[in-house]
């Protein structure tokens, strides 16, 4: 039996229809994502299962006696509330003894590692999240409901919330643009798209590829009735042929045709993005030799040494309050070091993205925010343009231009602070957290945007997948201050912490210098290394090949694409859909490592100019 089940269901906002005879059972023991673009309607989906709204026809069941937690995308504003109470006020009232409900609570507060003592107030963005999920686990509930749990936690609170909802027997509905978190978590896939919810079977790259394949086929189908129409629009406007004909049939089917159109929701368009190229900048960009910075005498940043180059493309990794906004601010001069010395290169022009959206003026409109409230026209590669057709680009219609930035959700925002930094040529690129709140569609147009910037760019993420596509090298903070620098994106920085971890093998028998010449060499593998500025012999082969390579698998994906874009290739029990479908999954994470390691490769042997 479902825990919760939705029926013909459809529900609307105004004249937006969000969901459309919508059906879908969630069992116990499932992890679905729900999937959409931003304001699809992802969250009154989940506020449908809560009660919270009411649909405007069809049924949305619940087991009786099912309980049903949540974790909302925001976290509840601080306050001078214990732990130990917010997370008590998950239980329902009189479903259990004092004692076994102190129990309850004591357990769950030990299992997310919390302070039952601590003050909301007192605590971070992540930590506070954290207690919400206790909250909403304290419940025992049969089925919970995650909205973006991830934003505004690091890496490591992300993985332990994975390990948290892998271990969870209840059924798990979230909502997450983080492609790492769902790769991790999803069973099944549901996608909210124009009205329509759709299950895919299988994990997300899976629901990638079958997506792609539908896309195509929808596109097919549309152009061809298009054309139709065109066809009979045609034949009607010839008037007099058209009475004599008296084809009454034909006529009524034409006005069918109009009405299926009018009804038929074209997907929105892609999000435009580019960046305006600059004059390069000097070869070197920023130089820091043995910079600390403390703050209260403590050390935020000890003895931190690096140089970057143009074209270098850094990933910067840490816990929350680490100090990796501080480590930005310094490279680009709003800060000081309290020791050491940073040199900054020649020719830059920063463009910075914040994660707080400070430069926004919220009191401000859409249209002024980009313009700065002069005029009605941006420069875009040395030509004015209208700020409509230039607000277009990222999906902002005109008549919602002179709206207050105040009414805009987190998605919109992001966008609009993308819109407003690329409206200026730059050739270093400063991004703080950019990828929070954005869709799936967004977030991979600005991972290429990124990944062929011309400048330089720095860049601090949680995102492990965008981390892992976009960067060349990781400055990691370690603890206590150190920052290390590792070669590649966060995939690489977790296989070489585990090579560095990994004990040395026994030595054998030789004399004291043969050991001591060993420990000096085990001592230098496992410092962090800068990047590789020549290639061996094998490695440029490798490099030499790599293209080649990739073409024939892109090829190879291009012929199963076409191969599963028939719907009469799914009919019946035949097992070739399966295997086309299971090979498109394994090409695609073979093109995802064939693209990393040429990128590795052409980095380590990048001499500069």
């Amino acid at each position: 039996m479902p825990t919760v089940r939705l029926d013909k269901v459809s529900l609307s906002f105004g004249l937006k229809p969000l969901l459309l005879d919508a059906a879908l059972q969630i069992r116990k023991g499932e992890r679905l994502c729900l999937l959409g673009r931003n304001g699809e309607g992802k969250s009154s989906l989940l506020q449908l299962i809560t009660r919270q709204i009411a649909p405007d026809s069809g049924e949305v069941w619940v087991r009786p006696g099912a309980r049903v937690a949540s974790l909302a995308q925001e976290v509840s504003p601080a306050s001078d509330a214990a732990v130990r109470d917010v997370v008590m006020g998950g239980l329902r009232r009189g479903e259990h003894d004092d004692w076994q409900a102190d129990l309850q609570v004591d357990q769950v507060i030990s299992r997310l590692q919390l302070d039952p003592n601590a003050a909301m107030s007192a605590l971070s963005g992540g930590w506070r999240r954290r207690v919400m999920l206790g909250r909403a686990l304290v419940a025992m509930p049969d089925l919970l409901l995650l909205d973006e749990p991830t934003n505004h936690l690091d890496i490591e609170a992300i993985t332990w919330l994975e390990e948290m909802m892998l271990e969870f027997d209840g059924a798990l509905l979230f909502i997450s643009h983080d492609r790492a978190f769902v790769r991790r978590l999803a069973t099944r896939i549901v996608e909210l798209d124009r009205g329509q919810l759709r299950v895919w079977p299988g994990n997300y790259d899976a629901y990638v590829v079958q997506k792609q394949a539908a896309l195509e086929v929808e596109a097919k189908h549309a152009a061809l009735f298009d054309k139709k129409l065109a066809q009979e629009e045609v034949w009607i406007r010839r008037g007099v042929e058209a009475r004599r004909t008296r084809n009454e049939g034909r006529v009524r089917a034409l006005k069918q045709l109009r009405i299926q159109r009018s009804e038929r929701r074209d997907r929105i368009g892609q999000v435009e993005i580019r960046v305006q190229d600059a004059a390069p900048s000097g070869k070197l960009v920023f130089e820091a030799t043995r910079v600390t910075q403390r703050f209260d005498g403590a050390p935020v940043i000890a003895d931190f040494s690096v140089r970057i180059l143009r074209g270098d493309r850094i990933g910067i990794i840490g816990p929350n309050g680490c100090g990796k906004t501080t480590l930005i601010k310094l490279l680009v001069g709003e800060l000081e070091p309290t020791e050491g010395a940073i040199r900054r290169g020649t020719g830059l022009l920063p463009a910075y993205f914040d994660q707080q959206r400070d430069q926004l003026d919220s009191t401000a409109s859409i249209m002024d925010n980009v313009t700065g409230g002069s005029g009605d026209t941006v420069t875009i590669d040395g030509q004015p343009r209208h700020v409509s057709g230039y607000l277009r680009d990222f999906l902002f219609a005109p008549e919602r231009l002179h709206a207050p930035v105040s009414m805009l959700s987190g998605g919109e925002r992001n966008r609009l602070l993308l819109a407003r930094l690329f409206a200026k040529p730059s050739n270093l690129l400063v991004m703080d957290e950019p990828t929070n709140d954005l869709d799936v569609e967004t977030l991979e147009l600005l991972e290429e945007m990124v990944a062929n910037y011309a400048g330089t760019l720095l860049l601090v993420s949680h995102d492990r997948a965008f981390l892992d596509n976009v960067v060349t090298s990781t400055l990691v903070f370690e603890g206590r201050g150190q920052i290390n620098e590792y070669v590649g994106g966060y995939s690489d920085w977790l296989r070489q912490r585990r090579d560095v971890a990994a004990p040395a093998p026994p030595l054998p028998v030789s004399t004291a210098a043969q050991a001591e010449s060993g420990a000096a060499a085990t001592a230098e593998m496992a410092r962090p290394r800068a990047k590789a500025r020549r290639l061996s012999y094998k490695d440029q082969r490798e490099l030499d090949a790599m293209p080649e390579k990739i073409q024939r698998l892109e090829a190879e994906q291009l012929q199963l694409q076409a191969v599963i874009a028939d719907p009469a290739l799914f009919q019946g029990s035949d097992e070739r859909g399966k295997h086309a479908l299971q090979r498109l999954t394994s090409l695609a994470a073979e093109l995802e490592i064939a693209y990393a390691r040429w990128d590795a490769l052409e980095s380590s042997g990048d001499t500069g100019d």
